[in-house]
Formats: C-alpha cells, sequence, structure tokens
C-alpha cells in the first residue's frame, strides 16, 4: 500500500470476505490481552478470543466499525491486517432479537449441562453464550 499512515483490514470467514476496510487503527482481544494496531506495526501473529474487533476508518475519523468476531486468527504485515475466523457479523448485520434468544438458549444449556455435571456440553454452552453475548454487545455499536 502506497500510503504508509493508513493499514488495510481484512476479515474472512469460510462464507467469504465479511469486512474490507481501509482504517487508522484496529482493535482486537488476542488470547494474551488486547492489543492495538496502528500503521507500520511490527509484524505480528495472533490467536483472538470471541470479542468485538474495532477499525477506526480512515476515510471518517469520527467512525469507528464494530465486529463480532468469534475467535480466530490475526496475521499483520505490511499494513494489512487478515483476520480469519470460524465466523464474523458487522454490528449493522446482528439480528438483535436472534442474538437475544441464541444468549437464552445458550443460558439454558449451560443450566442443565452444569446440573448434569456434563463437562464437555459445559464448555460448548460457554462458548454459545459467549458467542451470543458478543454479538449482542456489538449491536449497539450501529
Amino acid at each position: 500500500m502506497a500510503d504508509d499512515h493508513i493499514l488495510t483490514v481484512d476479515i474472512i470467514t469460510p462464507e467469504g470476505i465479511v469486512y474490507h476496510h481501509h482504517g487508522k487503527r484496529l482493535i482486537v482481544r488476542a488470547s494474551d490481552g488486547d492489543l492495538g494496531i496502528l500503521p507500520n506495526h511490527i509484524p505480528i501473529i495472533a490467536t483472538l478470543k470471541i470479542a468485538e474487533v474495532r477499525v477506526l476508518r480512515a476515510d471518517d475519523e469520527n467512525h469507528e466499525d464494530a465486529i463480532a468476531v468469534n475467535g480466530g486468527y490475526l496475521e499483520f504485515t505490511d499494513n494489512v491486517a487478515s483476520i480469519v475466523a470460524n465466523s464474523a457479523e458487522r454490528a449493522r448485520d446482528i439480528d438483535l432479537r436472534r442474538a437475544r434468544y441464541a444468549r437464552q438458549k445458550a443460558q439454558e444449556r449451560l443450566e442443565h449441562a452444569q446440573t448434569e455435571h456434563d463437562a464437555n456440553e459445559t464448555k460448548r454452552a460457554q462458548v454459545a453464550l459467549a458467542r451470543a453475548i458478543n454479538r449482542i454487545n456489538v449491536s449497539g455499536h450501529r
């Protein structure tokens, strides 16, 4: 990229490209904690948690995009941030009613799994609950 004051952010899932924009800042939640990336950051590869990804847009410094990312990996090199995730959803595309229903069902699954002392189902329900909560939180950033 010719302009070394901006970075390109791509979020890719098995369904295709979910997000592609230029930004002035990227914030992700890596396994080791929050990570802020500005243009010309050193190359990095990081595992991502289920969390919100935020991009301060280069075309409007008053606009920050929020994307619900359900884990994955980040690679940053040469001012290009590539996030590969199983699923991701922009705030504007989140169906809040569906996300709240998913949260309710995940909470019910979690309670049942804990009552039954089913460790595998407890873990799956915790992940489903984290994904639903992430989507609900990100939907508020429209």
